[in-house]
């Protein structure tokens, strides 16, 4: 058999056995390693991966859930075309998601701040997420996140980014 069926099995044996509503109330710290695409003026961008240190709290209000978090997401992507370099990408985040029992749903909205060889920017940030529960204080998720900065490259030109998240959580 191979272990992409035993882990969806794995996945889908745990998941139908734990249907209880999680509390997501508390404090939590962790980190992500994930991948940023970046597109900017002239057919300048790329892409590379990060490690990002991340903060915040969340309450459970019954079936919805609201939080904040502070992520800095450190980058050494080279954008080519004479452009200079994303270098990292602080976000303020404010989380609000659906209890489906075992795992939570959530978007994110908020703000972004851009450090770049040229300049830095503050743009918006929003996207999905999911977070699953390992046992009582570790949380795996993953997200997907879109921020699109002003004048950042050394051109003055603009940088959309992508960035895409596997997340690991510790909850106090």
């Amino acid at each position: 058999m191979k272990l992409h069926w035993v882990l969806l099995t794995a996945l889908l044996s745990a998941s139908s056995t734990s249907v209880a509503a999680e509390d997501w109330t508390g404090a939590y710290a962790g980190f992500s390693f994930g991948y940023t695409d970046a597109d900017g003026p002239a057919g300048a961008g790329g892409h590379d991966t990060g490690f990002a240190p991340h903060i915040g709290y969340d309450y459970d209000f019954g079936d919805f859930v609201l939080g904040g978090e502070f992520e800095y997401d450190r980058l050494n992507l080279d954008l080519g075309a004479g452009e200079g370099s994303l270098d990292s990408v602080s976000r303020l985040k404010l989380r609000g998601g659906y209890d489906f029992g075992p795992a939570l749903g959530y978007v994110v909205v908020g703000a972004a701040r851009a450090d770049t060889s040229g300049d830095s920017d503050t743009a918006a940030v929003y996207g999905i997420g999911v977070a699953y529960p390992i046992g009582d204080k570790f949380v795996i998720s993953g997200e997907a996140l879109r921020q699109n900065f002003d004048n950042v490259t050394r051109s003055n030109g603009d940088l959309d980014t992508n960035t895409f998240n596997l997340r690991t959580t510790f909850r106090f």
